[in-house]
């Protein structure tokens, strides 16, 4: 396959305006939220008419102390066999703390930066490659948009994804919006990204909106894509023709005239002169082993493959590497979720500002897979002041529908809300999902000491 062509993030909010958005060339889907076996009616629908459909994962954590999970690579293969998708994409990227590092495994809900250092980097091969050895399709990976930098790092932005690319074939998905994003708060320039990166890798690209606070850029996916992400998409048009351009959208979505008319401005971008960089194409096959040989040799790859892995040296992938990496992870974490110190070297400011913005979308997320907390608590200014409270010393370790389980809970062991009747419907709010009765009192007094101990 040459081309994507121009396609949006597919969600169910606005599964019907997707359906009716004129031109509509592909979509991507959260590969987490969809089961093989019972697709929406909405992407069945896209599929019958021949748009394609790519599953964008979200969890697997690949840039993690700890090798990628076994269930979690078949479940987004399965999702990948199941839409028939071209390739499957996930991101350069930590979202929990390695089983190495001491203490309960933590959960980020987010996307955290790695480190880029040799570690790192030699840990991210590894795991890239035993992704692509376990997954139907060929894997793309996306660089994030980050609040906070590593100390000592070793590499810059592009030497890091170059690297990667020639030491393990695996493709690049470029999101323009989060180059902007790393301007504004790490100070990294998106053409000397570009510059450096090889574009012959490139696999496809994201664009999104969001909104600068104080100094700090936040990629909230929830506003208009601004001119200044034009531009840069503007750039790596320059230099090479994309092929596939996906417009992001997650949260406070608009009507489908809004969604068309930022479409209408990509492909404006898109209509540009492109640069000299053909686009191989894609090459499926059942193993990306496989897929990574005739990489090598370019066989169905046009005349641009995509580089050979390199061999790995010294201590890559090593358990004694990986505990590195892990320890560092979990510091930063920690400090995130947790409220521990912040890990000597990053800068304080950015990382508080940082376990702001996770909290906070904490509180967002658990509120829409629990609605009726915030009117159980008297509104969402009152419930997002008491999740907040919670949140501020208890990292979420297993989901966030268990995370809404346990506010309740932590609510409940502390006779909350103070109103009687709201306290009775939020007991049985909680018992109807928890299967359970709540903590007895004499359970809730040892909780207390417990907790004052700590």
């Amino acid at each position: 396959m040459a081309h994507l062509g121009v396609g949006i993030g597919w969600r169910p909010e606005i599964a019907g305006a997707v359906e009716g958005l004129p031109g509509l060339d592909w979509v991507e889907v959260v590969a987490e939220n969809i089961c093989p076996g019972h697709l929406p009616e909405s992407l069945l629908r896209l599929l019958e008419r021949g748009v394609r459909v790519v599953p964008h994962g979200v969890s697997l954590g690949i840039g993690g102390a700890d090798r990628p999970d076994p269930a979690k690579l078949a479940a987004l293969g399965e999702r990948a066999v199941a839409l028939g998708a071209p390739l499957v994409t996930e991101h350069i990227a930590f979202v929990r703390t390695s089983s190495v590092a001491p203490g309960p495994v933590l959960e980020a809900g987010h996307l955290l930066p790695v480190a880029r250092t040799r570690d790192a980097l030699d840990v991210l091969c590894e795991n890239v490659r035993i992704a692509q050895d376990a997954l139907p399709v060929p894997l793309a990976l996306e660089n994030i948009a980050a609040l906070v930098s590593w100390p000592g790092e070793e590499l810059t932005e592009a030497q890091f994804l170059t690297e990667l690319v020639e030491r393990t074939g695996v493709r690049l998905l470029i999101d323009v919006a989060n180059l902007h994003t790393n301007r504004v708060n790490r100070g990294e320039d998106p053409v000397s990204v570009l510059d450096g990166i090889p574009l012959e890798a490139l696999a496809y690209v994201h664009v999104a909106g969001g909104v600068e606070r104080g100094g700090v850029w936040h990629d909230t996916h929830a506003h208009p894509v601004p001119p200044e992400v034009l531009d840069v998409l503007a750039e790596l048009r320059s230099r090479v023709d994309p092929p596939g351009v996906l417009l992001e959208r997650d949260d406070d979505f608009p009507g489908e005239a809004e969604l068309a008319g930022e479409l209408a401005a990509i492909r404006g971008v898109l209509g540009g002169p492109a640069g000299a960089v053909p686009y191989p194409p894609f090459h499926r096959s059942p193993g990306a082993a496989r897929t990574r040989a005739s990489n090598a040799g370019g066989a169905g790859l046009g005349s641009a493959p995509v580089p050979a892995p390199a061999p790995d040296s010294g201590e890559a992938g090593s358990d004694v590497v990986r505990t590195r990496v892990g320890i560092g992870q979990a510091a930063l974490l920690s400090a995130l979720v947790a409220g521990t110190p912040v890990p000597e070297g990053f800068d304080r400011q950015r990382v508080r500002v940082q376990a702001r913005a996770l909290a906070a979308k904490r509180a967002g997320v658990v509120s829409k897979l629990a609605p009726e907390l915030p009117g159980i608590l008297g509104g969402e200014d009152a419930y997002r002041e008491a999740f907040l409270g919670y949140a501020r010393h208890r990292p979420m370790t297993a989901g966030y529908r268990r995370d809404a389980l346990d506010f309740a809970e932590h609510l409940l062991v502390r006779d909350l809300p103070a109103d009687p009747a709201a306290r009775r419907r939020l007991t049985l709010w909680w018992r109807d999902r928890a299967g359970a009765r709540p903590p007895g009192r004499a359970v809730r007094w040892a909780r207390a000491l417990v907790g004052r101990a700590a």
